[in-house]
């Protein structure tokens, strides 16, 4: 699962940056602050929506970009999975949550990059957000700071249903 989490996370920045897979990858649509996209890797398609978030308090030192991707791999049976590329480092051995309405899920983190503590969620998690309006992620940086970053939720369904025939 962790090794799956961080080519996934691999693939979504080198195909953001423009890099040699960047000509496979496709855009499916822009939906309000979501996008979504179709690629393929060696097990097939793979289909995910991302966004980046509104707002980060406090900003830690050298703070990157971040961007959050819900991700279909069809070849793999892997549905609605969820990875944050928060922009920062996370503290080394440390945990995060999301909190979408009021339903909280716990994240381990790993560098600058986190996932769902308990993968059998993932469905879970992807419905709270096709449902809401805001999503907040909740961590320590590796200077021991709490960081939050805050997500519109505007255009997540219509971003989601696009990825829903990914081939």
């Amino acid at each position: 699962m962790l090794l799956r989490a961080i080519l996934l996370a691999s693939l979504a920045s080198v195909t953001m940056v423009g890099g040699a897979l960047a000509q496979n990858v496709r855009l499916l649509g822009d939906h309000r602050d979501w996008s979504s996209y179709a690629a393929s890797d060696g097990t097939g398609p793979v289909c995910f929506a991302m966004t980046k978030p509104q707002d980060v308090k406090p900003q830690p030192d050298g703070y990157k970009a971040g961007s959050l991707y819900i991700t279909n791999r069809p070849g793999e049976n892997i549905k609605n999975e969820f990875n944050l590329v928060a922009g920062f480092t996370f503290q080394p051995d440390s945990t995060a949550t999301v909190n979408v309405s009021g339903q909280v899920f716990n994240l381990f983190t790993q560098n600058d990059a986190a996932w769902l503590d308990d993968a059998g969620q993932s469905d879970a998690l992807a419905s709270a957000i096709r449902a809401g309006s805001t999503m907040v992620v909740e961590g320590t940086s590796a200077a021991g700071i709490k960081v939050v970053e805050t997500f519109s939720l505007s255009g997540a369904t219509a971003a989601s249903q696009s990825m829903s025939d990914c081939s």
